[in-house]
This record gives C-alpha cells, structure tokens and sequence, in this order.
C-alpha cells in the first residue's frame, strides 16, 4: 500500500475533508521510490533513486510539461553526470569541475511543515549539499520551490544557484526584458544580453519583439541555441500545446552581482529539449551556511497564441508575469 501523508494547515494526519494537498509514495517511469505531491488539480513527481529533481509537473491526467530522456529513465548509478530531464539545482557559474558531479544516487525524501523536500548526500567533488523543497498551494496551481546549496567544508566556497527545468518538445520558450522606454527620455542602458559562442541569431527559432524573445524548440533543429538577460523581476515560460508554464525569480542585487555577464536568466534549446533556467548572484558561502534561491511555478490551460507580437504575448501572460 502506498504511503498517504495528509496535510491541513500545520497539522499532519487530518481528515480527509480538512486535507487539500497529498503525497504518496509510488513508483513513476520506471523509478521505484518516488514521490507525488497533489491538491486534486495538478502534481508533481520527485524520485528518491536519483537527484534531487522533479521529474514531473503537469495537470492530473494532462501532460508533463518537463522532459524525460526516455534511454535513462527509471535507471541509476551510472558513474558520470546524466541529462536525466526535469527540474535540478546546480552550482553556476558552469564549470566542468564543480557543475557536472553525478546526481544518480539516493536522496532523502521527508514532509516538512507541509512541503516535500529532497536532499542529496554531501558531494565529494564540492563538499555540497544539494536540496530542493517543493511547496504546492492547496488549490490551483502555484508551486514554490526553494533551492538550496549547504557548504558543508570547512573553507568558504563562493558560487551561485542554477536552477534548470528542461521542457518537453515541441513547445515555445518565452522570456521578458525590463521595462522599455524613449529615446532620449531614457538614456542609460537597462539590461545585458549575452550570448555564447554558438549563439546565432540569425537561427528562425529566435523571435523577438520590443518586450519578448521567444525560442522555439524544434526537434528537427539539433544545433544549440542559448542567450542570457538580466531582469530585477525574472520570468521565463514555456507554452506546449494549450498549456502554459511559468516560472518566476526576484534577483538578489542587480546584474553586476550576477555571473555570465550579469545574467538572472538563460533560455537554451537543442534538438531534444528546451531549458528555461534561473541564476542567483555570486555571492561568498561560509563553512556551514547555505545559499536558498527560490522560484514560484503556475500552469494555465486553454490558452493560444497567434503570431509572436507584443499584443499576442501580453494577451497570453496576462495575470502569469511577476
């Protein structure tokens, strides 16, 4: 029988006609020991076989709005790091040596005041502890997930939080830049926007309006594609079929406090996925302190989008932007 923690206010075990939110132990892609979290409207599933991630976000009974590498799927143990797919935490800025340690061992799952949170073993290669807690309103929605990185050495460490989701095919991936304004009312510059070597703008996924980019993941387009901003109150969203998803991040400082050239944001795709990713500032980590970097995620169903415009996007985020 799979194991039911019922969850009212602060009291754990209430009745059912109390209880709006749900987790159960259950088996999920193959994964043995996982862990959904559900109010009745949507669910998320994290695995306890491998991570921390989440594996899945979607409507109950609709489709998962992240990607799942079907070759790896239900599998652990492997030696090097893994796409795997999903939700993650990383330590940025990337570095091969500090960013790619393995996450395909065991971690704990318990209940903490009303929110399912998963933590990695120390790792060897950081002396990191990695966690991830995953908050669901008892109705609609709203998730709020926090990251955390606990420098468990004994020197400090200085780096920042990466949270990555990684979309299932086929959707748009949307961002915002910072307010716009008037030449010459408004004469300093607003934002950074940074591109990486294999950045190509001249690449038809790319749309971009006065207030929007938009990247279109398209598995006929193997290539790579990828750019960074700074916005004071970061979005990024993926619309897959009539489902919108979005993800929010209020920075700590400004875009000078940020890596990658000052970047609270970064959209990559490539043939299989597309990843809207969320990035903390730098900031110095003492032996046993903790970095938190907290995002809050929401769907919206029955939604469309005509051609990429400002009046089209405003019209489709309208009541989802930070």
């Amino acid at each position: 029988m799979p194991m039911k923690l019922w969850i009212a206010g602060l009291v754990l075990g209430t009745t059912l006609m109390q209880a709006q939110v749900k987790m159960e132990k259950v088996a999920w892609e193959g994964w043995p020991n996982c862990y959904r979290l559900t109010n009745g409207e949507v669910e998320l599933i994290v695995t306890s076989d491998i991570g921390p991630r989440v594996m899945r976000y979607g409507y109950v009974g609709g489709p998962n709005v992240f990607w799942v590498q079907k070759e790896t799927a239900g599998k652990s143990g492997e030696p090097e790091w893994v796409l795997r797919g999903g939700h993650r935490i990383w330590i940025g800025p990337e570095d091969i040596r500090y960013t790619y340690p393995p996450d395909n061992g065991p971690v704990k799952v318990e209940m903490r005041d009303g929110a399912l949170v998963a933590t990695q073993p120390v790792e060897k290669e950081t002396n990191v502890e990695k966690e991830i807690e995953v908050r669901l309103a008892a109705k609609g929605t709203r998730v709020t997930v926090v990251h955390r990185l606990r420098n468990r050495g004994n020197m400090p460490l200085e780096f920042s939080a990466w949270a990555l989701s990684m979309m299932a095919p086929g959707g748009l991936g949307i961002t915002g830049f910072p307010p716009r304004g008037t030449h010459p009312e408004v004469l300093p510059p607003t934002n950074p926007l940074v591109m990486w070597a294999f950045t190509d703008l001249t690449d038809p996924r790319w749309k971009f309006t006065k207030k929007y980019l938009t990247l279109k993941q398209d598995p006929a387009q193997k290539s790579p594609q990828k750019l960074g901003h700074f916005n004071s109150r970061t979005f990024g969203g993926y619309l897959l079929g009539d489902v919108l998803f979005m993800k929010h991040y209020l920075p700590r400082g400004e875009a000078k406090d940020h890596p990658d050239f000052g970047t609270s944001f970064q959209i990559f795709t490539n043939g299989d996925f597309l990843e809207l990713e969320t990035m903390g500032p730098r900031e110095k980590v003492g032996a046993g302190e903790t970095l938190a970097h907290v995002e809050t995620w929401e769907l919206k169903r029955g939604v469309k989008l005509g051609p990429v415009s400002d009046q089209g996007l405003d019209a489709l985020l309208e009541g989802m932007l930070p």
